[in-house]
């Protein structure tokens, strides 16, 4: 059976935490802890674990927030033996956080001190939403002055921490109505010297604009003015999904606005494929007129499904065609079997999408 992510969080995670907290608190029942943290272990998942295991500091450090707390963090960098791969060491820290976002929300000032401090070591990306959910103009205030902090690690979490969207946990909702408190953050950080936090810059910008497409389009066009190299690839990737939707604001945002006049030239689709197998889908975009053409141009395959079909876009390339010239773009489509795509018998129809606009290109009989 394949290694899960919760073994990089074994035994030896809680062991290891125990032995950091007794460095720094000697009073630290170490064998209690390990008993209840231990309970029942082996059986949970990886967040679970995380959790497990904050419940059962809660109940051995000591019962003032404050000074637990103050511990916990103390212990943080004290040397352990819990080894993790694949990236996994960090996880580490994961039980802190849950702790924190648990049983700190009556203590604003000493949980914003320990998260700023243990997302150095593992994000706190999860626990500043409960702060967010309970105190949300204290924690925006505090993720304001975040954005101008020595840590890049710490500049995003105020990115990451207010994705309306993040992966694995709850949403925003709040975000989700009115994005406008979030876009004031991210404007101070759109300019950061750090790949690591523009990243997170157009991650949030891309879940925004999957619930306010006019909004991203418009915060797109803004920054693109006297943008420098950094600020674009921020609006391209903030873009992306916007863009495969054909969502006519970003394309125009990127300069691929209105309809392409051109035409479509030497379309090869094959008239059968296999499942298992590939195939390969190829056309030629012709300019013949007296203008410059810009088109972003992509291609829909509608795969056909146990009911009915499914359309999947697939990017090809974003083109600047000079009067008269000709681009051949075109995409191989692996027709395997996989556990996010199965793969049914049936007619596949194909449409290229130049700016938005979709045109069909044929359609090829997929065999079992």
């Amino acid at each position: 059976m394949a290694a899960q992510l919760k073994d990089q969080f074994g035994p030896s995670a809680p062991r290891a935490i125990a032995m950091m907290i007794s460095a720094v608190h000697s009073a630290f029942p170490r064998a209690a802890f390990l008993r209840d943290a231990l309970a029942d272990y082996d059986p949970l998942s990886l967040t679970a674990r995380g959790l497990h295991v904050a419940t059962a500091l809660r109940t051995h450090l000591p019962t003032n927030y404050p000074r637990a707390v103050e511990i916990l963090v103390a212990s943080a960098t004290q040397p352990h033996d819990h080894r993790a791969s694949g990236g996994m060491a960090s996880f580490l820290y994961m039980p802190h956080l849950f702790f924190v976002a648990k049983y700190g929300l009556d203590d604003f000032e000493e949980s914003m001190r320990a998260q700023h401090a243990l997302t150095q070591l593992f994000t706190a990306e999860w626990s500043i939403r409960a702060f967010i959910e309970r105190h949300p103009e204290k924690t925006l205030a505090r993720l304001r002055e975040w954005t101008a902090d020595p840590s890049h690690h710490v500049r995003r979490l105020v990115s990451e921490g207010t994705r309306p969207r993040l992966p694995w946990a709850p949403r925003l909702r709040a975000f989700q109505k009115d994005p406008r408190p979030v876009i004031e953050l991210l404007e101070l950080l759109k300019d950061d010297p750090e790949l690591y936090v523009r990243r997170s810059v157009a991650n949030n910008l891309n879940d925004i604009g999957k619930d306010h497409p006019v909004l991203l389009a418009q915060v797109a066009k803004r920054w693109l003015r006297g943008a420098g190299e950094q600020r674009r690839w921020i609006v391209n990737h903030a873009l992306r999904s916007a863009v495969k939707r054909a969502d006519a604001g970003a394309l125009g945002a990127l300069g691929y606005g209105g309809k392409a006049a051109v035409k479509l030239r030497r379309i090869d689709v094959p008239a059968t494929a296999r499942i298992g197998g590939t195939v390969r889908i190829g056309f030629e975009i012709h300019n013949p007129g007296r203008k410059v053409q810009r088109v972003m141009a992509d291609m829909v395959v509608h795969f056909v499904k146990a009911r009915g079909t499914g359309a999947k876009t697939f990017k090809l390339k974003a083109l600047t065609l000079k009067p008269g010239e000709s681009v051949a773009v075109g995409k191989s489509i692996a027709l395997k079997q996989l556990t996010t795509r199965k793969h049914y018998p049936g007619r596949h129809r194909i449409d290229a999408l130049l700016n938005g606009q979709r045109l069909p290109l044929g359609s090829f009989l997929l065999k079992g």
